[in-house]
């Protein structure tokens, strides 16, 4: 302080650049180095299918409590269908997790840069997720047919 009797300013500037520099070391040494992206890791490893169908499962169960506000999912089974495409839209294309994904600790990223993939092709995902048939026709990096259209895939969280 400037006005404190007895402290040279000069005797604080080392004490101050030293705990400047102890952050910095601190932040480096806390944060893990960047990932490449999936596309061009020879060692990237999907999520598992457990994983995956648990994330799933519990998006399921949000979509039948949130359509059961407005319509009977019993009576009208878009209702959940079309809760399951806006939920993984929204999620998806701003978070990279849908609630269950979360949950189970896996994400949806960019298959060329590891980002995310955005509002309009998370909604076209969930789209095509909506149909099932895409979502079983897998390549070798456990991609469905809708990851591959647009260009995603369900990654591990890093710990």
């Amino acid at each position: 302080m400037p006005g404190q009797p007895g402290v040279d300013p000069a005797e604080r500037r080392p004490v101050a650049g030293a705990a400047a520099a102890l952050a910095r070391l601190v932040q480096v040494t806390t944060q893990p180095p960047p990932s490449p992206p999936p596309a061009a890791d020879p060692d990237f490893v999907p999520a598992d299918l457990g994983r995956r169908f648990g994330a799933l499962v519990i998006d399921w169960i949000l979509c039948l409590l949130v359509s059961g506000l407005f319509a009977s999912p019993a009576r009208d089974a878009w209702a959940p269908v079309l809760v399951l495409i806006l939920l993984d839209g929204l999620f998806l294309g701003l978070f990279a997790q849908t609630p269950g994904m979360y949950v189970t600790r896996v994400r949806c990223v960019d298959w060329s840069d590891g980002g995310r993939i955005g509002l309009l092709r998370a909604l076209l995902r969930g789209l095509l997720l909506a149909l099932v048939v895409p979502a079983l026709l897998m390549d070798q990096h456990r991609r469905g047919l809708h990851d591959r259209l647009v260009g995603s895939v369900i990654a591990p969280v890093p710990r």
